[in-house]
């Protein structure tokens, strides 16, 4: 009797053990969580763009064609308000998701070296942009090495 006593308190013990083992969360990627908010809609020129309305823009209506999507490389129009002085230099874009800290090359550098105003902008280029994960990204746009300005974009899942 005493043996059964031992042996069923024995497993008894083991079985909450094996249990409170198996009861871990799973493991959750990290959140950051920085609180952005995709910019607002503005137009010039007749068009429609996302970004810093007199300063920093591209062309983006939020319909299906123009929405980012994951991994699904498309055309925009970026265009810039300023000076000759400030808008000359070699443009870049570098982009990082609300999940993450790194930042990576969304817009490779171009050089600008005279201005082409379109869009009553003072001056744009024509990129393609391609975005690797659904929610939300900052893109900072430098001119040179200083930072000309940031757009917050939405990426929709497919």
């Amino acid at each position: 009797m005493i043996k059964k006593t031992v042996i069923l308190i024995f497993i008894t013990v083991v079985s909450l053990v094996v249990t409170g083992c198996n009861n871990e969360e799973p493991l959750k990627e990290e959140v950051i969580q920085n609180n952005w908010h995709e910019n607002p809609l503005f137009k010039s020129g007749g068009y429609t763009m996302i970004g810093e309305e007199g300063h920093l823009g591209f062309l983006y209506d939020d319909n299906e064609e123009s929405r980012f999507y994951p991994n699904k490389t498309q055309k925009y129009m970026w265009h810039l308000w300023g000076n000759e002085d400030e808008l000359t230099g070699n443009f870049e874009v570098l982009g990082s998701h609300e999940n993450s800290n790194e930042e990576i090359i969304i817009v490779p550098k171009v050089r600008i070296s005279f201005l082409s105003p379109n869009n009553d902008a003072n001056h744009h280029i024509p990129t393609n942009m391609t975005l690797f994960k659904s929610g939300m990204w900052k893109l900072d746009a430098y001119i040179g090495d200083r930072l000309f300005g940031s757009i917050y974009v939405k990426v929709h899942q497919k």
